[in-house]
């Protein structure tokens, strides 16, 4: 893929000051810095890109060859890319404050490391999925759930150390992290040894062999508030795991999945169930029994000539709104003319649709009607 003009790279115009095109860089490399983006490819990328378009607009001499002869002049200069002097303006355009200690540690700058503090650490946030039926969803309940985490060890209360006793990391020497190489830079990682802390326990508890940590079945009982939906999520505080050095613990979160009814269908706060009627109920008109959600019956009234389709609406008999079950959205009853199959057993039915026919009369050659 053709490379992009630096001063494009960087965003500035070709006349840029100095301290213009440092201010661009830093901005570039603060937001891609893979530290920031762990995992993230395309960022490790751009911090490349912006780095040695750096490298080039710094020099004076390296920028005024690119103006004259592009890439081709750059790529042509001996000992191509040289980015020790821009190890060197790291403290400069960082202020040599934290952002200076995590690009010298990024590209190795100096042979230091920042420390990462042995502090307390908030456990980890932990999910778990429910899958309910739509009026279970929709009406509330209480559901108990069970499921593991980590919580402090009782031995050691969490300390990891059966004297509470800690040392200096031996494989990163107390940093907290280690660097790998990646071309031309080096990328520091949390120590797995230490999980970054810097500090290990020198005598380590024989129930939790050292993390201050141990695996726990739970259960907990959940209230699934009226009007849940698909997707909702319930926060329980401090349900998570434990966290570490004395860190708060994290959340559980419960997420609801709701299973399709098999007759009716939820739209936001209103539902919607299709029901047949005969062809006489739908000439005739009739009062019918319908089902509702919660598994009661409501009688509705069909006015007589209703055609195929119709909607008829029941206030108040939806999903409830904000978890308050005495306001609610309303019920659609979509009605369904159905045609009878008469079978060479039924003459005497045949025999009475074709006097209809003849009462009410039927066209041969029925106009269209338009859409509604």
């Amino acid at each position: 893929m053709a490379k992009r003009d630096y001063y494009e790279v960087l965003g500035v115009s070709k006349g840029a000051s100095a301290d213009e095109i440092k201010k661009a860089y830093r901005k570039l490399a603060i937001a891609n810095h893979p530290d920031k983006n762990p995992g993230d490819k395309a960022a490790e990328d751009r911090f490349k890109e912006a780095t040695e378009a750096y490298e080039v607009l710094s020099d004076d001499k390296k920028r005024s060859t690119y103006d004259q002869f592009g890439f081709a002049g750059i790529d042509g200069m001996a000992g191509g890319h040289d980015y020790s002097h821009v190890y060197s303006d790291f403290s400069d355009i960082f202020g040599g404050g934290g952002f200076s200690d995590i690009f010298e540690s990024f590209f190795g700058g100096g042979g230091s490391t920042s420390r990462r503090s042995s502090g307390p650490s908030a456990g980890a946030t932990l999910r778990y999925d429910v899958t309910l039926d739509l009026e279970e969803a929709a009406f509330g309940k209480k559901i108990e759930i069970s499921y593991a985490h980590h919580i402090a060890c009782p031995t050691c209360n969490g300390s990891g150390s059966k004297t509470g006793g800690t040392k200096l990391c031996p494989h990163c020497n107390g940093t907290g992290k280690v660097n790998r190489s990646s071309g031309f830079f080096a990328v520091s990682t949390p120590c797995s040894n230490c999980n970054g802390t810097g500090r290990v326990v020198e005598d380590p508890c024989n129930n939790c062999h050292g993390s201050g940590v141990v695996r726990k079945q739970q259960k907990v009982k959940v209230t699934i508030p009226p009007g849940a939906d698909d997707g909702t999520r319930i926060s329980l505080r401090g349900m998570g795991d434990a966290g570490r050095n004395g860190g708060p613990s994290g959340d559980l979160y419960v997420y609801i999945n709701v299973k399709p009814h098999k007759y009716f269908i939820r739209h936001g706060y209103d539902v919607y169930v299709q029901i047949p009627i005969s062809i006489t109920q739908a000439a005739l008109g009739a009062e019918i029994k319908v089902p509702l959600l919660e598994g009661k019956n409501v009688k509705i009234v069909i006015p007589s000539g209703v055609q195929n389709g119709k909607l008829i609406r029941v206030k108040d008999k939806g999903i409830p709104k904000d978890r308050n079950m005495s306001r609610r959205g309303d019920m659609y009853i979509k009605l369904r003319v159905d045609t009878p199959k008469l079978g060479l057993t039924s003459q005497k039915a045949k025999k009475l649709l074709k006097e209809l026919a003849k009462v009410l009369g039927e066209e041969e050659a029925p106009t269209p009607i338009p859409f509604e």
